[in-house]
């Protein structure tokens, strides 16, 4: 095949990847050129180029912080929380989809199961104080009253939010994060199964033995993506649905929100660059160290 054959033939294919490209372009390569705000000081005055270098002093200031372990502890075992339960309910519900639904149903339960990620952060904030608010909420009204139960003072009691919040990514992740899955059960060959049921499996069997691991490939690239932004939190989860309640801050203060809440106060360019360049660095060596694992362990499933 000549070169101008091959083009021909590429071609739409570079087509159809240009928005994407563009997107990554834009959003991810181009603000890397801002790298160096994290090591100055940033003064209007003078202007981002002409502020002064101040080294690793932003780095210094964002870990010397009494909130550095909460913070970190909280961004941390959060996402691994989110990573693995989402994980586990999103292959669930893909399997349920597959297994037990016909299609014209399963594309409308799949609708229903990935409405609530379109759902603005601020719209699912209102509906979830809707629930916990402590003089109307529907959970002390509705519930708890009426069991004679006494009500609870959810924006003030933080033992409870590491629940709520988990439940409520789950609920607002899960569906959306299935369709990948489904995808792949989907596009495994149907005469596999049909083996399976000569051989006498049933449903369950087949489910371990056969979709399962033809699923591994899957899970593992979207587990590393994960990976990456391990370091990272959903501003509106953590800001938005607790209301920025101060009493919350031990089970709801991530990087995302302290370095917004000391942008807002400090006004410290400088700091807020530095938090993010941290996250970037952590998340990136953490998918490098788990890819070469998995590429030890099982080649053909790495990533890179």
């Amino acid at each position: 095949m000549t070169k101008a054959r091959a083009l021909k033939k590429t071609l739409p294919l570079f087509m159809l990847a240009i928005p994407g490209l563009l997107y990554f372009l834009i959003n991810s390569y181009l603000p890397m050129f801002g790298v160096f705000i994290a090591f100055k000081d940033v003064n209007y005055a003078k202007g981002i180029f002409g502020s002064d270098w101040i080294g690793f002093d932003n780095f210094t200031f964002l870990f010397q912080t009494k909130d550095a372990w909460i913070m970190t502890r909280n961004t941390l075992l959060y996402n691994l929380v989110f990573i693995a339960l989402g994980t586990v309910f999103s292959i669930m519900i893909a399997i349920f989809m597959a297994e037990l639904l016909k299609k014209v149903y399963a594309k409308l339960f799949m609708s229903g199961l990935i409405l609530p990620n379109l759902i603005s952060m601020v719209v699912l904030s209102m509906l979830v104080f809707a629930f916990l608010n402590a003089d109307s909420g529907f959970v002390n009204k509705s519930i708890l009253a009426p069991l004679g139960l006494p009500e609870i003072s959810w924006y003030t009691e933080s033992k409870y939010w590491p629940y709520i919040l988990v439940f409520i990514q789950i609920w607002k992740t899960a569906g959306y994060g299935s369709i990948v899955y489904f995808a792949s059960i989907a596009g495994i060959d149907k005469s596999i199964y049909e083996a399976a049921k000569i051989d006498g499996a049933g449903k369950i069997r087949q489910i371990r033995t056969i979709t399962l691991p033809l699923l591994k490939p899957t899970v593992i690239i979207l587990v590393l993506m994960s990976l990456g932004r391990i370091f990272n939190s959903d501003f509106g989860l953590f800001y938005q649905v607790p209301m920025n309640s101060g009493a919350l801050y031990s089970t709801t203060q991530t990087i995302d929100t302290y370095v917004y809440r000391a942008l807002m106060q400090l006004n410290d360019i400088g700091m807020s660059a530095a938090a993010g360049l941290y996250q970037s660095i952590v998340g990136f060596a953490l998918v490098v160290i788990v890819n070469a694992i998995v590429r030890k362990v099982s080649p053909e499933n790495a990533l890179f």
